[in-house]
């Protein structure tokens, strides 16, 4: 995964990934706002979802101490990193803004 996670990070696309865990609440109410952000913004930037019991090193790399931890990257560069429950609005924005 790591290899593939580098080349996904490198894309010229903003790129949000979604550190989550499958127990979590509050993941499963970020996930659906995902769905709204990725109507939203289309082929603008891509959305993916990293378990953080699957890949612990990952989380780890990036500094992931909660979940849901929301990230985004362009060009293998780490531009915002948040914890928490984002809304739709503030993603939409946030990804249009580094497109």
């Amino acid at each position: 995964m790591s290899q593939k996670f580098q080349e996904i990070i490198n894309s010229e696309r903003p790129v949000l990934i979604d550190f989550f865990a499958t127990w979590c609440q509050p993941c499963k109410v970020q996930s659906s706002v995902l769905n709204t952000v990725k109507e939203n913004i289309g082929e603008g930037a891509r959305i993916i979802k990293v378990d953080v019991d699957q890949y612990p090193a990952l989380a780890a790399q990036y500094g992931v101490r909660g979940v849901p931890t929301l990230a985004v990257f362009k060009n293998g560069e780490l531009l915002w990193k948040e914890s928490g429950v984002h809304d739709v609005n503030t993603l939409t924005e946030l990804l249009n803004q580094y497109s």
